[in-house]
C-alpha cells in the first residue's frame, strides 16, 4: 500500500467546511485496520468539534457492521470525504459488507497510508486521522425524544467512538 504525499497536512481548526454538510449530506468513509487488513464503511452520522481541549471527531457504528470490530480493535481510524463523482462508490460501500467483497477493488478506490500508518484513500479530498479517546453504547433509556427509537426497530443501538483528530489531510 502506498503512502500518499498528495495531501497537505493542516491543523483541524483550519478545516473550513461545514461538518453537517460533509458528514450528513456528502457522507464519509470510516476506515480502520492495518496495511494488511482493513475495512471501510459509509456513514452519514457523526460530528466534529472540541472536547477535552482536543479537536475531535465522533462516529457511530452498529455492532453488527464489519467495520465495528476494526474500529474497536485498532487505536486509529480515519474519516474520509470525497468529491460528488465518488457518490456511487460511497453508496456501494454502504450497501455491501467487507465480509463479502473487497470494497476498494469493487469501487476503484485506492487505499493509501496516512502519516501515522492508518488507511485512507487516494481519491479523498479530505481525511481526518483519529486516535480513539473514548467509546460508549447508546442506551434507549437515555433518549429524551421518543421518535429516536424508530431508528432502532431491531434494538441494535450504535456505539459512539470519539477520536482526537491527529492529522487532517486536504487536497
Amino acid at each position: 500500500m502506498e503512502t500518499n504525499g498528495a495531501f497537505k497536512i493542516i491543523k483541524p481548526v483550519g478545516l473550513e467546511r461545514s461538518a453537517i454538510r460533509l458528514i450528513g449530506e456528502e457522507w464519509m468513509l470510516i476506515t480502520a485496520g492495518s496495511v494488511d487488513k482493513y475495512n471501510t464503511m459509509t456513514a452519514s452520522w457523526g460530528g466534529l468539534g472540541m472536547l477535552w481541549n482536543k479537536p475531535v471527531a465522533f462516529i457511530f457504528i452498529r455492532p453488527q457492521r464489519f467495520t465495528f470490530h476494526f474500529v474497536q480493535e485498532n487505536e486509529l481510524f480515519t474519516c474520509s470525504f470525497f468529491e460528488p463523482e465518488f457518490r456511487p462508490a460511497l453508496q456501494f460501500c454502504g450497501a455491501h459488507s467487507g465480509r463479502d467483497v473487497d470494497k476498494a477493488s469493487s469501487t476503484g478506490l485506492t487505499a493509501c497510508l496516512t502519516p501515522s500508518g492508518s488507511v485512507t484513500f487516494r481519491q479523498a479530498k479530505i481525511y481526518l486521522e483519529c486516535r480513539k479517546l473514548y467509546y460508549d453504547d447508546l442506551r434507549p433509556e437515555n433518549f429524551l425524544d421518543n421518535s429516536i427509537g424508530r431508528n432502532y426497530p431491531d434494538r441494535d443501538y450504535h456505539r459512539m467512538f470519539i477520536g482526537e483528530i491527529i492529522n487532517c489531510g486536504i487536497k
